[in-house]
């Protein structure tokens, strides 16, 4: 009988304990949290869903924000610069801010990620050095969306030419439907433009030096220009891709040169007006002296160089820019750079066709910067969108735009400099 009351408490004496270990152990091990930026963009609005899941695999809180590119830029660089940052992990453009943040330390080197299934020119846009600090996500290059309805109602093919897509936007251009749209918006029409002076025989930069007031390139800035004075849709110098966009959707412009990641929104049919059959893409129209559309690694992922969550961070970067993660995303019409999604037999099954072709293409023929690529592209973009907008608001006629470009590209000149980039 004494045995079994012994028994009895002492049961209830480990019942007692029991608790107060593991409540001791609990706040031994708190659960780990990281902070996420990610950007308002198409992989970033997939992430976004598949957070909760990552989740519960892991344990790890995931406290993440979402933000237009041109704020979370400015947002990650004034917390890094201040070192105030708490970011753990983060989308990046590595054409835009790549050269700074590597430069400045800001970036976590990724030395124990696998990047063989990447094509190695996507990996050493974020190299240095032979370190790699980002992770490429997506990768863009430009192409033409066009009514295939209003073409057809116009009796025209598809433009393969700028002069045909000038005449094109000229024949559709009535109704109330622009017969043309892309960027307009200063620094942010920078990239959609590129194209165009690549095509006309011009650059932004070349051997570290300025060269946006050469001949060729102010034909391209002149062409641009003339489209979307004549032919773009009201407002447009205030109109970026997210403005542009809802135009499209809406049934008020008749083609649309852009990257090709925005596919998939423009025929969900919960986003748009237009059906789906009534949507084509095909690539850039080939100018008088190129046929080179850009093709960049527009978005990746990389970790904070002062993260204090690194092993937590390196969970989520993995799993962020898994295979799994990367087939959905293809599937889902974003353009991924990973080289087995593209191979994908499930994706490859679905994947509209005019995307294969035009990917194709522009992995052979395309260019892989759609900006300047300096330290500091964000003030270079602001100088050469002031020489768009005046020649959007002249229709391309405006007798200042040379001495105009001239002026800014001294600027960027003087940029380069300052950077310890110029003639490099």
């Amino acid at each position: 009988m004494k045995t079994r009351n012994g028994i009895v408490v002492l049961l209830l004496l480990v019942g007692l304990v029991l608790p107060i270990f593991a409540q001791g152990t609990a706040e031994q091990a708190p659960k780990q949290e990281i902070r996420v930026l990610l950007a308002n963009h198409p992989y970033g609005e997939l992430l976004k869903t598949k957070i909760p899941e990552f989740e519960a695999q892991t344990g790890i809180k995931v406290n993440f924000e979402s933000l237009q590119e041109s704020q979370l830029t400015n947002k990650l660089t004034t917390e890094f610069a201040t070192k105030s940052s708490t970011v753990d992990v983060f989308m990046t453009r590595p054409l835009q801010e790549g050269l700074m943040f590597i430069k400045n330390g800001w970036y976590q080197g990724l030395d124990n990620y696998d990047f063989s299934d990447y094509p190695t020119n996507s990996v050493d846009i974020g190299r240095k050095n032979g370190k790699a600090y980002i992770v490429p996500l997506v990768t863009e290059w430009q192409v033409l969306y066009y009514r295939k309805d209003l073409l057809k109602k116009a009796g025209l093919a598809v433009p393969t030419t700028f002069a045909e897509l000038e005449a094109a936007a000229k024949a559709m251009n009535k109704d109330g439907v622009a017969g043309f749209a892309s960027r307009g918006k200063g620094a942010a029409a920078v990239t959609q433009m590129s194209s165009f002076i690549y095509n006309y025989g011009g650059n932004y930069l070349e051997n570290g030096k300025a060269v946006f007031d050469s001949p060729a390139a102010l034909d391209g800035i002149r062409f641009y220009g003339k489209l979307l004075g004549n032919y773009g849709p009201q407002g447009v110098t205030s109109m970026s891709w997210e403005n542009v966009m809802p135009v499209f959707q809406a049934g008020k412009v008749a083609m649309w040169t852009d990257a090709s990641v925005f596919y998939g929104q423009i025929v969900d049919p919960t986003k748009t007006q237009i059906p789906a059959e009534d949507i084509g893409v095909a690539q850039l129209p080939k100018g008088p002296k190129g046929d080179s559309p850009f093709i960049v690694v527009s978005w990746g992922m990389a970790m904070s160089s002062e993260s204090k969550n690194k092993d937590a961070a390196q969970k989520f970067l993995d799993w962020a820019t898994s295979k799994e993660l990367a087939k959905q995303g293809m599937l889902s019409n974003i353009t991924m750079a990973r080289n087995s999604a593209w191979a994908d037999a499930e994706v490859r099954a679905v994947m509209n066709p005019g995307l294969v072709a035009t990917q194709a293409h522009a992995a052979k023929n395309g260019y892989p910067y759609d900006r300047p690529f300096m330290s500091s592209v964000g003030q270079a973009r602001d100088l050469i969108g002031e020489v768009i907008i005046e020649s959007i608001n002249t229709k391309g006629t405006s007798p200042k735009l040379a001495a105009m470009a001239t002026e800014k590209a001294r600027a960027v000149d003087e940029l380069l400099k300052t950077d310890g980039e110029y003639g490099i």
